[in-house]
Formats: structure tokens, sequence, C-alpha cells
């Protein structure tokens, strides 16, 4: 009842979440409806302000594609992008363009490459990754042995991302026990709670979970999503960042979809997805996500709906392709200068303009992988990405770049539910969710409102009446109306009543179906 009570405020809740065993948090969640969970999540997250996080992948591993959706991605105002890569090799690759693109535009949005462990480890080194989420928890022994693993080694790698300024979470979520085969026959729920204290034992500062993969699976379950919204609520009553899923496609149903995301939306988390496909389905190399690159319009949709705050801010298509043509320029230049491609003007152009992968006449895999090797035998960092940048005039970039290997010396991005925002870090430290019910933690602003209503292709009053304009000669070449008085009730049987808009034949010339 406390969860669920706006006056009781976080932090005594919190407080007694430390002292709960897995089986006892488990118990307690499991007393609400899906209603009251939303509620209680949007009251426990730990930051005020809401985010979101973007897949960034192609089928091909083409970083001049890369490079130009990360700036896109970023342009719309993800706060974290995610890649990884179908051919295992083309980690370094995929890491550099990644890093390159979400430099384009603005500084701020952090990267993280989500590859085999001690590979990844190795890129955050050399700098091209800011954060790691990708290191998986499980609530049954024999699932961490299963993979060589035990909670020791995850809490060693943990501190190794720390130690130098990587931003790191794990990743648990209800279904991965089962699929492994090891679930011991508890219950989804209990088994992702062991794992969250686990994480909270680590001390680590958040999480990734929700299902991630498993959610699939729990989706088809009968209360399934539920679970998945109840696990969110015990990572942040145990004051975890979150992460909150919604990133495997658990089914094609649109309805079922909008159902899902809608929870998140209207309550707000640290990042709504973990993440968005910011790409079309088929390019997305972690499988498609719940929202991919055919539903993101949607998505803006919904916000302005709602006027909720999903993280996301329209992009006209005219600064798309300016951010896309100077990413592909960028990755371009660095490549050139290093001495690892020279990319032609067709394979750049075609990226700029593409939607997906499908419609690319650039860098195939095997070519990809060459440009990786390269990159890992020769030792090239992110300081020879930003040297590179700016010795071919692209200085902004090389700032923006260099800003965010910045963040790591100060390590105040290790902060739980941390983000940059313009420039600044915005943490549970510095913008805790004080919501204690009306009027209080996390408002729409005037200025932010009016960005989420800007949604392309907005069909107002003015620009019915311009396009209605065009046929008004045309109409009059054809028809004149004219007022004949009030209508009689008519005695014949065949007489045809046709009932038109007061602004018919005077502002409105055709049907809603385009007739005249």
């Amino acid at each position: 009842r406390w969860l669920v009570d706006m006056n009781v405020p976080r932090e005594k809740l919190v407080r007694l979440a430390h002292g709960m065993t897995p089986a006892k948090l488990a118990e307690v969640v499991s007393q609400l409806n899906a209603l009251e969970i939303a509620f209680a999540y949007s009251k426990m997250r730990a930051r005020k302000t809401p985010g979101n996080q973007a897949h960034v992948t192609n089928a091909k591993d083409d970083p001049l594609q890369l490079a130009a959706d990360a700036a896109t991605a970023v342009a719309f105002g993800f706060d974290e992008i995610e890649t990884t890569m179908r051919v295992s090799r083309n980690a370094w690759s995929n890491a550099v363009a990644c890093a390159v693109g979400g430099a384009v535009g603005r500084w701020g949005t952090l990267f993280q490459c989500s590859s085999e462990e001690a590979e990844e480890l190795r890129i955050a080194m050399a700098g091209f990754t800011s954060y790691a989420e990708t290191v998986s928890v499980y609530g049954t022994e024999k699932s961490f042995t299963d993979g060589d693993d035990t909670p020791w080694s995850k809490a060693f790698l943990a501190a190794a991302y720390a130690s130098r300024g990587v931003k790191m979470r794990c990743t648990s979520g209800a279904g991965s026990e089962l699929l492994m085969g090891f679930h011991e026959a508890k219950s989804l729920l209990y088994l992702e709670a062991r794992c969250l204290c686990l994480q909270r034992g680590m001390g680590v500062q958040g999480t990734q979970n929700g299902g991630i993969d498993g959610a699939p699976l729990t989706a088809t379950i009968p209360g399934g999503v539920r679970e998945l919204m109840a696990e969110n609520l015990i990572a942040v009553w145990l004051d975890l960042e979150c992460a909150s899923g919604n990133d495997a496609r658990s089914t094609e149903s649109e309805i079922r979809v909008g159902a899902k995301i809608l929870p998140y939306l209207i309550a707000g988390s640290d990042l709504i997805c973990s993440g968005m496909g910011s790409i079309l389905k088929y390019d997305n190399s972690f499988n498609p996500s719940l929202i991919n690159g055919e539903e993101l319009e949607d998505y803006l949709v919904l916000q302005r709906d709602f006027e909720a705050d999903g993280g996301l801010t329209p992009l006209p298509e005219s600064r798309a392709i300016e951010l896309r043509e100077r990413a592909v320029a960028a990755i371009a230049a660095v490549f050139e200068e290093l001495g690892l491609s020279t990319p032609t003007e067709d394979m750049k152009t075609s990226v700029v303009y593409a939607s997906g992968s499908d419609d690319t006449r650039s860098l195939m895999p095997r070519d990809v992988s060459f440009i990786s090797e390269a990159i890992k035998e020769r030792g090239i960092t992110v300081i020879d990405a930003v040297k590179a940048l700016a010795n071919r005039g692209f200085r902004e970039e090389a700032e923006n770049l260099l800003n965010v290997v910045k963040l790591r010396l100060s390590g105040d991005y290790l902060q739980t539910s941390a983000m940059i925002r313009n420039g600044r870090i915005v943490s549970a430290v510095n913008d805790p969710n004080d919501y204690l019910g009306p009027g209080s933690g996390y408002r729409v602003s005037e200025e932010r409102r009016l960005q989420l209503n800007d949604i392309r292709d907005v069909l107002d009053q003015k620009e019915v009446l311009r396009s209605e304009a065009l046929h008004e000669k045309d109409e009059a070449r054809h028809i004149r109306y004219r007022n004949l008085g009030p209508a009689a009730n008519g005695s014949a049987t065949d007489d045809l009543v046709i009932g038109i808009s007061p602004a018919f034949g005077l502002k409105l010339y055709r049907t809603t179906a385009g007739h005249r």
C-alpha cells in the first residue's frame, strides 16, 4: 500500500527494500495489479527526467550506415545508442562508426558495443564506448556455471569497467533461466528478484531488465506482461537505474505493441526502451525491437497524444539528411586518414538516402572485417579517431567525441541513472524523482510540450484551406450552388437527399474521398 500511496516518500520505501529477501520483494509486488505497478514505478524510479535508448545496427555491419543512423538517432533525442554485429570480428569497426556518428550534431549521447565480454572490455579500454550493459546475471547457480561464469566473475567485470570510468549496468530478465533449462521450478518473478538483489550486492548502479531476450517467452504466459512490469518495479524499488526492456519484440500485434509500451510512456523510465530499434526491423542485429524504425513516427504521435515525454523529439527530414551527410563524410574521413578504407562517392550517397541496408551500395561484411581487424591489430584508440576528425576539418565532431571521453576522468556519469543533457550530467543525485502527488515529480514544460507536438505532416486548418483553394476555379466551371430556402417534407418516394458541409462550395470543393 505504501508503494501506491503518493504521501509516502520514495526514500522510505527504498530503505525497506534493502532489508527484504528476494522472496519478500516478489511477494509484495505480486499483490499489485497492472495499474498499481505502473503508478508505483512512476513514483519509485530513481531519476525524475525520463530518457530512452536506441539500437543502431545493420545487416551488413556497414560502418557508413552505422555512422549515419547513429547521427539520426542522436538527433531524435536518444540518450544512449547501442550496437552489435552480424559478424563477431566486425566489433571494432562498428564501435568506431557509432562513436563518430554519435558525435555529429551534438555531444552527450552515451554508446556501447555489445560483443563478447572480453572484446567488449577491450573496446571500452580503447575509449570508443562510454557504457556497458550486456553483463548478464542469472537467478540460478547452474545458469551461471553453464556460461563459465560466477557472480564473482561478473562483479570483477563490473569493477573493471567502473575503474576506467565506464558506466555499466547488468542485464537480467524473466525467462532466461527457463530458456537455459535451469529454472529450478521457481517462479519467473522470484528468480528475477534474486538477480536484482545480486546486482545490488555487486555494487552496480543499474540494470537492464523486463524480460529482454526472455520477453517473447514470458509474454506468452498468462499475466506475463504484468510480470515484466513487476520486475522493473523491483529494480527501481532497490534504487537501481532501470533500462526497462521493451526491446525484444514479443508480438506482431500492433494493439499488443501499443499496450505494452503505454504504461512506460506515461509513467516514465530512466530508459523507456533498452533499446528501441531506430533502424528497420530487418537491420536490427539484436532481433527486432518492440518498436522499430517502421513504428518510430507512431511513437512520436503517442507522445503527442498523451503529452507524455518518451525521451524523443520529432526530426524534420531536411535536418536528418543534413546530419546523415555530415556523419557519412566524417567516418569516411576517419577511415581515409587512418588508412583503413576509401569509400566512394556512390557508396556515401547511397547511405545518406537509404531507409535500410537493402538500399545501399556500400561496404559488405567481408570488407568490414578487414577494417575491423586492422583497427584492433594496430591498437587504434578513440584519440586517433579524434585526431583524424580534427585533421580533416571535422573539429566540432572531434570536440564532441573528446567531451564524452573526458567524462571518464571525473566519473560523475557513473552515478545512478546518469545521462547527459545539454552538456550537463543529469542523474538521481541532482535530479531525484520527488513525486508526491499532482504537481510534483516530472512535468512536461511548455517548451517541451511544443517540441512533442511538432510532429511531421500535421494537417491543420491552414493547410486544408490552402489545398482546397487549388480546386476553386475548376469547381466553379462545373457547378454553382444557390440557397433555395429551408428543405420541406417531400412526398415523392424517389427523392434524393444529399447532406453537405456548410463550407462546401464556399471553402471546400472536394469530398473527404477527393471527389468533386
